[in-house]
């Protein structure tokens, strides 16, 4: 298999339905395709010391991340026979309720496509130096760790 290029994953802002939306219709030409399995993170409204999380502020050493992902791309695209892989997290301040991860991966069968998509959302939350700061209510925050 050839290399893949290493991919921008960050988008400013939260990942809105649109863009999820187009981003599977233009997977419709792609009739070897059987299956999509699909993440999407979504900011939760959580309680903390009696005050909601109204936000989170990712931030990132893009570098180090980008490199991260290349390598995680490479050997899901190694261990699974994958058509696609899409992988899309937001930098900057998301509201609660809004999309902050989409994970996309096709195959021609779904066992595949679930299976490197599940796997894919574990090693980025474990490996990716994604950090969020938990923007609450009265707009004190707390660091949330990458989970």
């Amino acid at each position: 298999m050839s290399e893949k290029k290493k991919k921008n994953i960050f988008i400013e802002g939260p990942i809105s339905p649109e863009f999820i939306a187009t981003s599977i219709a233009k997977h419709q030409p792609k009739t070897e395709v059987g299956a999509h399995s699909i993440f999407l993170g979504q900011v939760r409204a959580d309680v903390l010391n009696d005050k909601t999380v109204s936000a989170i502020d990712y931030s990132s050493y893009v570098p180090m991340a980008e490199e991260i992902v290349h390598e995680i791309r490479e050997a899901i695209f190694a261990k699974y026979p994958l058509s696609c892989m899409h992988i899309y997290h937001s930098l900057g301040r998301v509201e609660s309720g809004q999309i902050c991860l989409f994970v996309f991966t096709s195959s021609p069968h779904r066992k595949e496509a679930q299976d490197a998509c599940a796997e894919l959302v574990e090693r980025i939350k474990a490996e990716v130096p994604v950090w969020g700061k938990e923007i609450l209510n009265d707009d004190s925050y707390i660091w949330k760790e990458n989970k």
